[in-house]
């Protein structure tokens, strides 16, 4: 989440009032992430009592056209008692609307925080959580290729440069042209496929104690591996922020979780090791982008290139090969 695009007060009332959700009490940007603009929204409710809401307005990594897979993704997985917000359809029944030339919609707010040191509890509850999507999407209408596989981490790192890289950090460019090459060569092409969320860092989860209580953020929802989901989840939650420090408690539980939904094939728990190398290299390359492209004046945070670099030395390292093993 973030903030690119700047809306007044009279514009944020008049586009809430396109919704039967009572009229705007607050606004308020929400910095986090590096996709979209995002504003939590406090409104007077339809029963006066109050309610609140996420109002997203799709920058330019998210197409237009993809946003019925998007939202009917949502509504499909809440009526399938997953924990994910409904979208908001207008007075006109629509799921989103044009401002300005730009598509927003009015998003469900979920109770929860997201945590910043997990607990093993919170990971095996995040694994079991992911697992259910991937179950309750398997009759989902709605079809997206993966916007960012191995081939767009090829033209993100072409993007970049090698000078560009190697700014970033001495010998990055080398560590990325090699790594890419592995992953040409042994990228697994025969695993099961299914709707994946792609993107389920912490700050995309909610959480009351160990119980999930929201899954946000599904703008990189695509059909892809099923196993590639768990392995970005992996990277996202077993890893300090920086990725110097793994903590195996926190794989163990939240492989455990996964499988205690829905059990891995035995080969998929053998593309594991590769697939987190992917994982970690998608993430690298969207942030050594975003690094070098992020406009000066936006309200966001870059996230730092650096910590999914350390990560794919991680998965890389033969020591740690077994991983993923069977406990």
């Amino acid at each position: 989440m973030a903030v690119y695009t700047q809306l007044g007060a009279e514009a944020l009332a008049a586009i809430i009032s396109e919704f039967d959700v009572g009229a705007l009490v607050s606004a308020k940007g929400i910095a986090e992430g590096v996709s979209n603009s995002n504003w939590l929204i406090d409104t007077a409710g339809k029963d006066g009592n109050g309610a609140r809401f996420i109002l997203t307005m799709y920058e330019a990594r998210t197409e237009v056209s993809e946003l019925p897979f998007f939202l009917g993704l949502l509504d499909h997985l809440a009526a399938r008692d997953c924990p994910v917000p409904r979208t908001i359809h207008d007075r006109a029944g629509q799921a989103y609307r044009l401002h300005d030339g730009k598509a927003l919609a009015l998003i469900e707010f979920l109770p929860g925080v997201s945590v910043s040191e997990p607990t093993a509890d919170q990971a095996r509850a995040v694994g079991a959580a992911l697992a259910q999507v991937h179950l309750a999407a398997a009759d989902f209408p709605g079809r997206r290729s993966n916007g960012l596989a191995l081939a767009d981490w090829v033209e993100l790192a072409e993007a970049c440069g090698a000078d560009g890289l190697h700014e970033i950090s001495l010998g990055l460019d080398r560590q990325i042209s090699d790594e890419l090459l592995h992953l040409a060569a042994h990228w697994p092409r025969d695993l099961p496929h299914s709707v994946i969320h792609a993107d389920l860092f912490p700050d995309n989860v909610l959480m009351l104690g160990d119980r999930v209580t929201g899954l946000i953020d599904f703008y990189f929802a695509c059909h892809d591996i099923t196993a590639y989901d768990l392995a970005v989840t992996h990277a996202a939650w077993c890893f300090s922020n920086d990725g110097t420090h793994f903590d195996a408690a926190l794989s163990q539980a939240l492989l455990a979780g996964y499988e205690s939904v829905r059990p891995l094939l035995d080969e998929e728990r053998a593309a594991l090791p590769i697939l987190a190398r992917g994982a970690a290299m998608r993430f690298l390359m969207t942030r050594a982008y975003d690094w070098m492209n992020t406009p000066a004046d936006a309200m966001v945070t870059r996230k730092d290139p650096l910590a999914f670099a350390r990560r794919l030395e991680f998965y890389a390292d033969p020591a740690n090969a077994g991983l993923f093993g069977r406990a």
